[in-house]
């Protein structure tokens, strides 16, 4: 069972309300921190994600988290017909909504509010799902982790994009320093929640990354399962196959 951080520790609202509040209240302002507290590398990686998804040739794409819609926008390079862009937050939907209306991509990318673990769409229905920095805020990552194999089809493909702790020095202590020092701080001086940096930053430290995370992917059932360590690992592509 993987330990739960919730970004509200004084909350009687439970983890799923409580990050729906969280991304809800700094949604107008999470592209641009995201850009500035990743150094904008987290354009790149997302960039390795289509290129794995593309592969694949798939004509249906679920991207969950898909929070303002940067990757759910990203995989219109796929060719893919249609790509559902799920979230909880309708705060960040409507982000989201906005840039693809400005871009003109309402035909292929919906974007919808749903619970990731309880996905609104029959079994076996997907070519591809991704997530990019999402499954940390799964209440229960397991059943997150169900739900998608449930809707993704025989032999498509699941990749996921989430924060990694690095294991080698110098990295380690670098990552370390500026996950519980500066992060935080940039929270507190330029987001409207004074909390919410320091959930994300206590939320990747806690996650199970690496050879743990696969073994609950391979738990799951899912097969063919990699892991690619990006930019000294303080992230990671996980790629499996249903």
């Amino acid at each position: 069972m993987t330990e739960k951080v919730k970004p509200y520790k004084d909350s009687s609202l439970g983890k799923k309300e409580q990050v729906t509040k969280m991304f809800d209240t700094i949604s107008k302002e999470y592209d641009g921190l995201n850009r500035v507290i990743s150094f904008g590398i987290d354009i790149k990686w997302r960039k390795k994600v289509v290129e794995i998804i593309k592969k694949t040739n798939p004509i249906t794409i679920l991207d969950i988290a898909t929070g303002t819609g940067d990757l759910a926008i990203n995989l219109i390079e796929t060719n893919a017909t249609s790509i559902i862009g799920l979230d909880i937050s309708e705060g960040m939907l409507n982000v989201g909504r906005e840039k693809i209306e400005k871009l003109s991509l309402g035909n292929t990318i919906k974007m919808v509010v749903g619970d990731s673990e309880n996905l609104p769409f029959d079994d076996n229905y997907f070519d591809a799902i991704t997530v990019a920095f999402g499954v940390r805020n799964f209440e229960d990552l397991e059943k997150g982790l169900s739900e998608i194999y449930r809707v993704l089809k025989p032999e498509g493909t699941f990749v996921v994009l989430e924060t990694s702790v690095p294991t080698k020095f110098p990295y380690k202590q670098g990552y370390t320093f500026y996950s519980t020092k500066i992060l935080p701080l940039i929270g507190k001086l330029f987001s409207k929640d004074k909390v919410a940096y320091k959930y994300l930053s206590d939320s990747a430290a806690k996650f199970p990354f690496g050879k743990t995370f696969n073994n609950i992917l391979d738990k799951t059932g899912f097969i063919a399962i990699e892991d690619k360590p990006q930019t000294f690992g303080v992230a990671s592509i996980y790629v499996a196959k249903k």
